[in-house]
């Protein structure tokens, strides 16, 4: 019992001892944020327990080389006098007042060897902060109304998040709303979808329909709309075309394969027999009863009905700008009807789990060519959805 709870006292020591280590370590690596978060972790459990006062001293060491760097960084940073520097004297601002906003809690800290608390330098950043957001937003929304003059899509996408941000910091500044939906049309691109049936076969109006309804491939993001039927009021940027190239629907075919098969099965009992005739007596002196095992045969005919639907064709990226062709990728897709059942002959105990599944099943009609190339385009949808994902008209 007493060497159990050594080895426990000792497994405990040793856990303790590697978190203290890995915040000495995140100290020396000048990554203070992580050994004041290990720090904190460990003193929100008992900040009284012995065991943890290594975590009071590596704290107050963290938090005064975070905050040291930190403002040195933000002096320097004001000195680059360097627009695009703002945020970054933002979030810096924000980082000392969390920082020290998360240890506060847990004041005071005692240090026991050296009979005092940990000291740590806590500051009032409100007025700083607000006055880093003002100049932010200032430079976001001015930049930000320079870059709606421009005709770039992608101009208009970084006025869209700059304003986000606006929004997300400074909620309700100016007109910051009704500009960011302007970023967001200015910078959507707008895509024309379209089938052509270059074939001699006739495509299922209903997989037309299914086709173009792009509201059912989740494809719409914030910056793309795909449009199956064209909006004189909107200009379109690209165009996707799925041409039709090839239609082929097979003969409706009937297969036959004869399978014959043989087994032993029971044929109820028999009484054993010695060599010379006679009955077989168990221990009670009644007769001994065998298996009588019989063979039996049976033919089984199979039929296996057959149909296929192939379709081929290509997507087409067109640039509607220029009226040049961007890309294009093959698609194809195939469905194949399958349907078996079976008829027999002979003793149906010889025939297979399977094949007594199959003896049940009986001929149904083939489907018509119109419902094999619809049940071939809804293959084709989810290839054209894989295509889309895989390939944007604007990377």
């Amino acid at each position: 019992m007493k060497k159990t709870l050594l080895c426990i006292l000792f497994s405990i020591f040793l856990i303790a001892c590697s978190g203290v280590k890995n915040t000495q370590q995140a100290i020396s690596a000048g990554n203070y944020n992580k050994a004041i978060a290990v720090s904190v972790e460990n003193l929100k459990k008992n900040k009284f327990k012995k065991g943890n006062q290594p975590h009071i001293i590596l704290l107050e060491e963290a938090y005064a080389k975070a905050v040291k760097r930190d403002l040195s960084k933000i002096d320097f940073l004001k000195k680059d006098n360097n627009p695009q520097n703002l945020e970054r004297i933002y979030n810096l601002y924000q980082n000392l007042d969390a920082r020290q906003e998360l240890i506060k809690p847990l004041l005071p800290l005692n240090i026991l060897k050296k009979e005092r608390t940990a000291r740590f330098s806590f500051n009032n950043y409100d007025d700083k902060i607000i006055k880093a957001k003002d100049k932010l937003t200032t430079y976001l929304y001015d930049n930000a109304k320079k870059l709606l003059k421009s005709s770039n899509k992608f101009d208009s996408r970084t006025a869209y998040d700059d304003l986000a941000y606006i929004e997300k910091i400074n909620p309700n500044f100016k007109d910051v709303r009704s500009l960011q939906e302007i970023a967001h049309e200015k910078g959507t691109d707008y895509v024309l979808v379209s089938i052509k049936n270059l074939t001699q076969q006739v495509i299922p109006r209903r997989l037309e329909i299914d086709l173009l309804n792009f509201d059912t491939y989740g494809l719409n993001d914030l910056w793309t709309v795909y449009h199956a039927r064209k909006n004189t009021n909107i200009y379109y940027d690209f165009g996707l075309e799925l041409n039709f190239r090839t239609i082929f629907v097979s003969p409706e075919q009937v297969r036959e394969k004869q399978i014959i098969q043989e087994k032993l099965v029971q044929d109820g009992f028999k009484y054993q027999l010695d060599d010379k005739g006679n009955y077989v007596l168990d221990e009670k002196g009644e007769k001994i009863k065998i298996n009588n095992l019989v063979k039996v045969r049976c033919q089984l005919y199979q039929f296996t009905q057959f149909k296929t639907a192939r379709v081929v064709g290509q997507v087409r990226y067109l640039d509607l700008q220029n009226r040049q062709q961007i890309h294009t990728y093959p698609i194809k897709s195939e469905f194949i009807f399958n349907h078996r059942y079976a008829n027999y002959k002979g003793d149906k105990r010889a025939l297979e789990r399977n094949h007594l599944d199959l003896i049940r099943l009986r001929t149904v009609r083939f489907p018509t060519n119109e419902q094999m190339i619809y049940d071939a385009g809804q293959d084709l949808k989810q290839r054209l959805k894989n295509i889309i994902v895989s390939n944007r008209f604007r990377n």
